[in-house]
């Protein structure tokens, strides 16, 4: 019964226009006078920007022009290292042409000691020809110590298969290894 009670105080009679819309929830004025806030602050702010572009224009038009970078330049002036390039596609045109300079033709490296360059091709003929040299095959090799370079962190002497106790597993009875 309580239910339908509650049904029927909910239902409004829309006929009546005061009862159209709910009086004491919404406050038309905080909304309107929130609306009518950010309109103001939004065109306070356009009108700022604005004045400030402004006072860029003129202060750069102010400045005199810049000098071109061939002449007379004041390296106090200059920012600092590392600058942009003018003209990077002529810059890296010139880069390439001094490689291929020096890796497409003959050279001095040091006169003194008779050192010369040669040109890439060249060198790669020669390097073919006379082969690449090779680590030597005849000193002694033992099974028990294979060395590798000390830099690989693995130390001189590098560890055997099955760790330091592989002797002792593979000889003890019933493991099933052949050191019996």
């Amino acid at each position: 019964m309580e239910d339908n009670r509650d049904l029927e105080h909910r239902i409004v009679d829309l006929s009546d226009p005061s009862q159209r819309h709910e009086q004491r929830d919404v406050n038309i004025r905080a909304v309107t006078g929130a609306g009518i806030g950010i309109l103001l602050t939004t065109f306070a702010c356009i009108l700022i920007v604005l004045g400030v572009f402004r006072y860029l224009r003129v202060r750069e038009n102010a400045l005199p022009p810049p000098q071109p970078s061939g002449f007379n330049v004041d390296a106090r002036k200059l920012p600092p290292e590392p600058r942009l390039l003018e003209n990077e596609p002529q810059n890296l045109q010139d880069y390439r042409a001094v490689e291929n300079q020096i890796l497409n033709n003959y050279g001095w490296a040091d006169q003194k000691h008779t050192v010369v360059k040669l040109p890439i091709d060249r060198a790669i003929d020669l390097l073919v020809a006379r082969g690449l040299p090779a680590r030597p095959q005849n000193g002694p090799q033992s099974e028990d110590h294979a060395t590798v370079p000390t830099a690989s962190g693995l130390g001189p002497i590098m560890q055997q298969p099955g760790g330091p106790l592989a002797g002792q597993l593979a000889a003890a009875p019933g493991s099933g290894g052949q050191g019996k």
